[in-house]
């Protein structure tokens, strides 16, 4: 695993030391990681997202459409 060195302000550094204590992170480095992979899921749907509302529509989202993709989700369920 690589290593990166950052400096935060006194109050910043305090208030990830009691993110730390208070949501039961081991260290700040374990803190810090995850907030990246949030921030990196948070782009990838953002891109996906983005991606969608540039397509061409292919089906109409009705009432029918929701119900096929109940059943499948109910066929997978059961595998």
């Amino acid at each position: 695993m690589s290593t990166m060195n950052i400096s935060l302000p006194e109050t910043l550094k305090a208030f990830v030391d009691g993110q730390v204590s208070a949501r039961g992170y081991s260290t700040s480095s374990e803190y810090v990681r995850e907030l990246i992979r949030r921030d990196r899921d948070r782009q990838r749907l953002r891109d996906l997202l983005l991606e969608g509302a540039a397509s061409p529509p292919s089906t109409k989202a009705d009432a029918d459409y929701f119900e096929r993709l109940r059943g499948r989700v109910h066929d997978t369920d059961r595998q």
